[in-house]
């Protein structure tokens, strides 16, 4: 080991500030962009390609192929669904009014799995014609007052409503605090629990379109419903989980969903449960979802001004329109938008209950919305302490993904008991999309070597595939005696961020090659600090991009790791055959593991300093912070960091300070 005196440091302190921004290889701030133009063009690229499928969809046959290929796609990826079992439903109160009633319901889509709910009962005859109605993403779930307006207005026009809350909304916060408030909640706890998920095969919206189905569950099991006349709609998050329950439940007869479906060829990733690992690379996009139901009546609620943008909700109806063509059923296919912003607003509810009256009731009308009195948030509950994690045995899913993982762990046992390292290192590579080792062929530019210190530097672009540059230093010591060692050096603050421990290596006669992965230092995207950056790091919507790209982080910067080894590799002379050292710091642990379990003959030694190396971890630790761009989608079906980790020869391997999910020091 080397050491610095105090007057070294200061000087390497003063250095860094004079150096580090003249270190910079990348050009203006283009390419804090380029992963997302990088994710853009390889979007579009597959689009094209759906487009072309999608043209060739002519028959009969070819159009319930089609429906059958996707929904089955559509199931696998979210990680299939659980056993039924027991609603154990309850009613927990009773509210009256002039033309319609309310019944307070818990129940449990999976065992202490509670789903708080309220249900909408005409006056009239039964059975009823009934609306499931998932919310959007509302603080307080069945309780906003867009979703009341709704709902009322859909019980005084004769349909039963069930309105239900949401996962981390309303009553359903999965993780509370010690004083018994949300810990986290909305989209952020649907990402949170999403990071999860991913790892063990499963998507937060299995989570979500299981509710709801066990939701038409209860609902079909009453005397008064009528079974064959089931409606759905929602708005946002809620029109979300409306498209995605409508192409998977047949019960669904009719279904409205409000201010969602649009094209994610210009749609940025918004929250874990709206990004299906793999559709865009299969061709499954928000058409699909209407698609797949054809041809059961379909109406897109649209507004103008949405964030949703309007221009690919109407490609999204033209093409849903088009199909139900071909099938010969044209007129149950529409659409209606209205001037506005994102938001179930008067129109919407109106055209929506239009739509359902003309389906599930036979009556086509023009109706109104008049004022009606909305109940406050505490009227709503269902639960006596307001929360369902408060309920004696609740589970959350975060327990439901723990358990998943404790059973997972003795199938991944099992796995590399019973195959050959060979085969187990085909499934790492499968699934985190690392690409073989070929003959190195990226393009290299290299600019004059420049004096920094008492040694050298060169800063190099390495540029391994179209749209990617990889900004790296090369700092020698100028010496012709100089180790034929070389570091490789990764830290996920930049290729700059540790320069005194860049000049200890020089120090001791050892080259360094710096290089920023994508996504990381000059490349990586600017933050605000705040909310989804905060919890899911400054990369989080191009992590989505890829994931539903079939394409994941962790792969994508191993092969990077691997193209500056072969390049570093290509260095070396006759005489003296290089000795190549791998050093990691933070978000790079993961890849640096994957590269070095691969090919560790490529590497004399593999250092990994505070980085995460367990996924498991991941699940245990329930809350987790800036995990999801190393997340690799069902890895734990099959393998966890420290298995890469016994693969690489002990005397290769250092770990040092290994952190938690949290980024927290593990002390055991």
């Amino acid at each position: 080991m080397f050491r610095l005196s105090i007057y070294t440091i200061f000087l390497l302190f003063i250095n860094s500030l004079v150096f580090s921004d003249g270190l910079k290889v990348l050009n203006g701030d283009a390419h804090q962009e380029m992963m997302t133009s990088y994710l853009r063009n390889l979007t579009y690229e597959a689009f094209d390609l759906r487009e072309a499928a999608y043209e060739e969809l002519k028959t009969d046959a070819q159009l319930l192929e089609h429906q059958s290929r996707m929904k089955q796609f559509f199931i696998d990826q979210l990680g299939g669904f659980p056993e039924r079992t027991p609603l154990n439903a309850q009613i927990t109160g009773k509210l009256s009014f002039d033309d319609y009633r309310m019944e307070k319901i818990i129940y449990e889509s999976q065992p202490n799995h509670f789903v708080t709910a309220v249900l909408y009962l005409p006056e009239g005859r039964a059975p009823y014609p009934a609306v499931l109605f998932p919310c959007g993403h509302s603080n307080n779930g069945k309780a906003e007052e867009a979703y009341q307006r709704s709902c009322i207005l859909l019980a005084k026009n004769g349909f039963a409503v069930l309105c239900y809350d949401p996962i981390d909304q309303g009553e359903r916060y999965q993780l509370l605090k010690p004083d018994n408030t949300p810990l986290i909640g909305g989209t952020i706890g649907h990402t949170m629990a999403g990071v999860g998920s991913i790892l063990v095969g499963r998507n937060t919206a299995m989570y979500r379109v299981w509710d709801g189905m066990r939701s038409i569950d209860y609902l079909v099991s009453r005397d008064d419903i009528d079974a064959n006349r089931i409606g759905c709609t929602g708005n946002s998050g809620g029109g979300t989980l409306t498209s995605y329950i409508m192409a998977l439940d047949e019960r669904v007869a009719c279904a409205a969903p409000s201010c969602y479906i649009t094209t994610l060829r210009n749609q940025a990733p918004q929250d874990a449960e709206q990004n299906i690992h793999g559709q865009i690379a299969f061709g499954m996009d928000h058409a699909d979802y209407i698609m797949m139901r054809a041809p059961w009546p379909t109406l897109m609620c649209t507004a103008t001004r949405d964030f949703f943008d309007i221009k690919g909700a109407w490609y999204a109806f033209r093409q849903a329109k088009r199909f139900y063509s071909r099938l010969g059923f044209a007129e149950r296919m529409n659409l209606v938008e209205t001037d506005m912003t994102h938001g179930f607003s008067t129109q919407l509810r109106v055209g929506m209950t239009r739509w359902m009256l003309r389906w599930l009731r036979g009556i086509d009308a023009p109706i109104t919305e008049p004022d009606f009195p909305i109940l406050a948030d505490e009227q709503m509950q269902c639960s006596e302490k307001g929360q369902v994690m408060l309920m004696q045995g609740a589970r959350s899913v975060y327990d439901l993904n723990l358990e998943l993982e404790e059973k997972l762990a003795q199938q991944r046992k099992s796995f590399w008991a019973d195959n050959p390292v060979d085969k187990v290192l085909d499934k790492v590579r499968e699934l985190a999309g690392i690409k073989a080792l070929e003959e190195f062929n990226a393009d290299i530019e290299i600019d004059e070597r420049q004096k920094w210190n008492d040694f050298y530097v060169n800063k190099i672009i390495l540029k391994p595939e179209p749209g990617i540059a990889l900004p790296a230093l090369f700092f020698t010591t100028g010496s012709d005696n100089a180790s034929n060692e070389v570091i490789l050096y990764l830290n996920d603050k930049g290729k700059d961020a540790a320069l005194e421990e860049i000049e200890g290596y020089l120090r001791e006669g050892k080259k360094v090659f710096a290089v920023d992965l994508r996504g990381v230092g000059e490349t990586v995207r600017p933050s605000d600090g705040k909310g989804f950056n905060l919890h899911f790091g400054m990369g989080w919507q191009d992590y989505f991009s890829a994931y539903m790209l079939d394409k994941t982080y962790v792969g994508m910067r191993t092969g990077d790791i691997l193209d500056c080894a072969q390049y570093i590799q290509l260095l070396s002379v006759e005489d003296k055959p290089l000795k190549l050292h791998l050093v990691s710091y933070g978000e790079t642990g993961p890849s640096a593991l994957h590269a070095a379990a691969l090919e560790h003959d490529m590497f004399a030694s593999v250092k990994i300093k505070n980085s995460l190396i367990s996924w498991s971890n991941v699940i245990h630790n329930t809350m987790n912070r800036n995990q999801l761009i190393n997340t690799v989608h069902g890895a734990l079906k099959y393998y966890d960091l420290p298995d890469l980790a016994a693969l690489i020869p002990e005397e290769k391997l250092s770990i040092e300070n290994p952190v938690d999910a949290l980024g927290e020091p593990i002390t055991e």
